[in-house]
């Protein structure tokens, strides 16, 4: 499985990375690692993700608009929503969109990793 980490923060973005590379989600790679939307949608086309941490509160491109965007290009793709955001409309919208998925931070590892499996899981 192929796999986009969307977060402005770099902090964040590393966090995913290595919970995913730590050997506790075999078979993941890491295909891109995007700082907004826009670049999310540009390293999606080549990429073609199977999965996604998305947040939703970035510059540019917010995480719902992304999420839309995604979806037109891979209707298949599983979305995982990463936000600070708990704010429960926003995660519903974004479900609604179709993100599979949704973790508050700050998380653990242990959730992060639950979380990826179950969105891996879905079927769309």
């Amino acid at each position: 499985m192929r796999m986009l980490i969307v977060d402005d923060s770099n902090m964040i973005r590393t966090r995913i990375a290595r919970v995913v590379q730590g050997g506790a989600l075999a078979g993941i790679s890491i295909v891109g690692l995007a700082h907004n939307g826009v670049e999310a949608v540009r390293i999606a086309q080549a990429a073609r993700p199977d999965v996604v941490t998305m947040d939703l509160t970035m510059p540019e491109m917010d995480g719902i608009e992304c999420i839309r965007n995604l979806m037109k290009l891979l209707p298949k793709v599983n979305i995982l929503v990463v936000s600070a955001l708990s704010d429960k409309s926003t995660a519903i919208a974004a479900l609604r969109h179709g993100a599979r998925g949704f973790v508050a931070k700050p998380f653990s590892d242990d959730e992060l990793r639950l979380a990826l499996l179950d969105v891996m899981d879905a079927k769309p």
